[in-house]
């Protein structure tokens, strides 16, 4: 074969348009309009050919084009604003410069697989991305010291279209990585700096790009160049993509080349925040590195690396997790583990709930959480299914005591806001709404603004809509190559002032999309309304493996072919963030029908709040937190079943009361000047009580105030001074493993009736066994609290007892008072923890002890 010789071909600019080139290679333009407008400017039919893409904009635009905007002086003032903005957002004072005046040397890495930033960099597939994403621009706002980590997809993820009969098919194009904005890191000899992972028998090598997302810098890791033979080149080709050996390759590639890769740019990173288990690897290397660095043993190295790191769960399902063989473990991590010093079982337990069972699986989430002392679910019901799902880490422990704790996730609304709400915000809201989106007093404001100008704007981002949905319809029937006379019906398809319903999302079959088709009688009645009408857009893929989610798909689109529905019932292929920025800024209602409690958190429905459009959702997630009463519609009361079928049959007998008395009553009844006043008034409530929390500006202030600050104190002060605190920590951590289990609690008495008034105190002494260990060594508790009908105590509460008496030899004497506040049977016992001012919690596995039956 030829040797070629690789050269780049970059846009050609006037000297006075050269500030554009900056503009578009930074990923701050995605939400700020004025930016958008700029480049739409230039050429707007170019603009949607190019998918919004402001790098290879510039790389197609007519030179005729491109001299004319050279020579208009208000392009070129537009141009200067914009760049003045950028700056602006760059080098102001910020809310973290604001909190932590202190914390300059704070640096927080952000793993995850998937980054949503913007349609033209395809290296997400939904939610989790998304989110990701979001993290990454509010972090800028707010000016967190805080990179991103995750690996650049050469195919992304998969492009969908249907055929014929509504099946989906997938194809991978792929993306050209020098018409993005991104850019090769490079080494001192300005080669692209590499780093490299030990696979079995070999080392895959990965280089680095790095995309600007205002002020923070994500780093992407991409195999697929010369160094690696083309299995290995293949490793960053698909997001999910593969086999579960591919996988186990992407997620090495992820934590151990990640985390070498921010030491190979010299980034001295403090906080390592895992967002879901496929980056945990990264506890791996960063172990190894202590050892090696630092000549720290493995104890040492694992106290220090799991007081810095931070994990995010998102999954609600114990199948949703990632899971390896301990053969294929063995086969990919030897080299890892050999160099640790640890025995395959050793490394194993590191990944499993039972590390005895020598059957179990290894658990990405499991070592996720071995290897942190910072873990949380995405909302508060999640935070309760997370305790439940993960309880056998911690045996002893009452479930409501399981140290995950939750974050509500939130979403970024600059990114989701249309112009219009913008300017209508901007008008009456004042533009600190920008600065500073938690401030409730702000949104308060809400009720400022005329209805007849937010139903106004609500309506015209209705009819945008409509138009994107034909424009797009009638596009795919033409790649379809079906009939003329359907692609001119396309043409006509929804109504610009009829009530509108969006359902766009993953399709698993958990978030049941065709709930609302489940008796169609009913719905027919109201689709068929010709006085007060409704329509649906549904959008979404389904995982290549999932056929049960592409036969929810099939269904749908035999729907929308009905011609009583053709107008009513739309599908819009290849979901991706340009199509939902249209969704959620133009639908008046977002429906939201999953399985409780398999939602996580859901941030689709936070997107159309700022629009001005409201929720009907199951009481799941986010929604179980947001809804008010107020503010939308609840599917049911939070109820739980069982029986899935009994539950779609109820739950969509109560959407349809909802539509029929609820929703579709309030848009169309309408005053003298024809405004729907109490759908308006609900839109007010929803945008007050919602958008000053349900934003990741919100979300990412309580990681730095919860976490991430906690967490860097503990990195500088168990690595100051050589790491002296660390090893005091490790020695006192294995004296108090090994002598554990001599730990004994020998007796307890009441000191009053065990029946006593209301308003009166139960004083209880307990004669506690503290072997060779020392008082301060551990703490003594109470645990009272109600009986349920088994006899055992729920929800519990922890009170301290005090030190009394040294009785003899290990044996002490110690009291505390249970204060009897309310009548009825209560039960108490007493547990014995470990106390160092190093730990994070106290609640170990392994390390309490509880008074038991002799």
């Amino acid at each position: 074969m030829f040797k070629i010789q690789k050269y780049r071909v970059l846009p050609y600019l006037p000297e006075n348009l050269r500030p554009l080139m900056n503009i578009a290679s930074n990923f701050w333009w995605v939400w700020n309009y004025d930016a958008i407008d700029l480049f739409r400017r230039l050429d707007v039919d170019l603009w949607r050919t190019v998918q919004h893409n402001p790098i290879k904009l510039l790389g197609s635009i007519s030179q005729k084009l491109i001299d004319e905007a050279a020579e208009s002086e208000s392009f070129i003032a537009h141009m200067e604003r914009v760049e003045e903005e950028l700056e602006l957002h760059l080098t102001r004072k910020t809310w973290f410069d604001e909190f932590n005046i202190k914390k300059r040397d704070v640096e927080i890495a952000y793993f995850s697989a998937e980054f949503g930033i913007h349609e033209s960099l395809p290296i997400y597939s939904g939610g989790l991305g998304i989110l990701a994403g979001d993290h990454l621009k509010s972090s800028s706002e707010l000016g967190i010291p805080l990179s991103g980590v995750g690996l650049l997809y050469r195919l992304g993820y998969f492009h969908q279209y249907l055929n014929i009969d509504g099946w989906q098919q997938e194809i991978y194009p792929e993306t050209d990585f020098y018409n993005i904005a991104v850019s090769l890191v490079m080494n001192d000899e300005d080669q692209p700096l590499l780093i490299g992972v030990e696979f079995p028998e070999r080392i895959v090598y990965a280089q680095i790009w790095k995309a600007l997302i205002g002020r923070t810098e994500l780093y992407l890791l991409d195999t697929n160049i010369d160094k690696n033979c083309d299995e290995d080149k293949s490793i960053t080709d698909g997001l999910y993509a593969g086999d579960i050996e591919m996988r186990i390759k992407q997620e090495m590639m992820l934590g151990i080349g990640g985390t070498r890769a921010l030491k190979a740019i010299g980034k001295e990173i403090t906080v390592y925040h895992m967002n879901e288990g496929h980056s945990a690897f990264m506890g791996i290397e960063r172990i190894r590195t202590a050892m090696k660095d630092y000549n720290l043993s493995y104890a040492e190295a694992l106290e220090f690396v799991r007081s810095s790191n931070i994990f995010t769960t998102h999954t609600p399902v114990p199948a949703g997790n990632d899971r390896f063989s301990p053969d294929l473990l063995e086969e990919y991590m030897f080299h890892h583990y050999n160099e640790m010093g640890m025995t395959v079982k050793d490394f194993l337990a590191l990944g499993r709930e039972n590390p005895d069972d020598d059957m179990e699986t290894f658990c990405m989430t499991v070592l996720a959480i071995k290897t942190s002392s910072y873990y949380n679910g995405v909302s508060l019901l999640h935070g309760d299914v997370s305790r439940k799902m993960w309880k056998g880490l911690w045996p002893t422990l009452p479930i409501h005591e399981v140290p995950i704790r939750y974050i509500t996730n939130g979403t970024q609304m600059l990114s989701w806001a249309s112009d219009e709400i913008m300017r209508l915000l901007n008008r009456y809201l004042g533009p600190r709404w920008i600065d500073n989106p938690v401030d409730k007093d702000i949104w308060q404001n809400i009720d400022s603004i005329p209805n007849t100008e937010l139903w106004r704007c609500r309506e015209r981002m209705r009819e945008i809509l409509v138009g994107f949905a034909r424009r797009t319809l009638m596009d795919q029937l033409i790649k379809r190559e079906t009939s003329k006379n359907d692609v001119e019906i396309a043409d006509t398809i929804l109504d610009p002032e009829a009530l509108t319903i969006g359902f766009a999302r993953r399709f698993a079959t958990y978030k049941r999309a065709t709930l609302i088709f489940r008796n169609m009688d009913r719905l027919e009645k109201l689709l068929l309304n010709r006085d007060r009408p409704i329509q649906f857009i549904f959008a979404g893929k389904a995982h290549p493996r999932d056929h049960a989610g592409k036969e929810l798909i099939r269904h749908i689109i035999h729907l929308a072919r009905d011609p009583r529905f053709r107008n009513k019932i739309v599908f819009i292929e290849d979901y991706d963030i340009n199509i939902a920025r249209y969704l959620v800024q133009g639908v008046d209602v977002w429906l939201n029908t999953p399985i409780r409690p398999m939602e996580a958190s859901g941030t689709s429905g936070m997107k159309v709040v700022p629009n001005g459009g409201l929720n009907i959702s199951i009481l799941d997630g986010w929604w179980l937190e947001a809804y008010n009463g107020n503010n939308g519609w609840a599917i049911g009361s939070g109820e739980d079943y069982d029986d899935h079928d009994y539950q779609d049959e109820v739950e969509s007998e109560f959407l349809y009361n909802i539509l029929e008395e609820d929703v579709i009553p309030m848009f169309y009844n309408r005053g003298t000047d024809g405004l729907p006043r109490a759908w308006i008034a609900r839109i007010k409530e929803s945008m007050k009580s919602i958008c000053p929390t349900y934003n990741t500006n919100r979300m990412v202030r309580e990681y730095i105030e919860n976490f991430y600050i906690n967490a860097h104190n503990n990195f500088k002060l168990l690595s100051d001074n050589d790491f002296n605190e660390t090893k005091k920590y490790s020695l006192w951590k294995d004296k108090i493993n090994k002598v554990w289990k001599n730990i004994k609690i020998k007796d307890l008495n009441i000191k009053e009736a065990k029946s006593i008034i209301v308003g009166s105190e139960m004083k209880i002494e307990a004669i506690i066994d503290i072997s060779v260990l020392e008082t301060k060594d551990v703490i003594v508790e109470l645990y009272n609290g109600s009986l349920n009908s088994k006899g055992d105590i729920e929800e519990g509460s922890a009170l301290s007892m005090t030190l009394v008496k040294h009785l003899d030899k290990s044996t002490y004497l110690y009291e505390g008072s249970i204060p009897c506040q309310k009548t009825g049977q209560f039960g108490f016992t007493v547990r014995v923890v470990p106390n160092h001012q190093r730990m994070i919690g106290i609640y170990e596995p392994g390390l309490i002890t509880w008074a038991s039956v002799t």
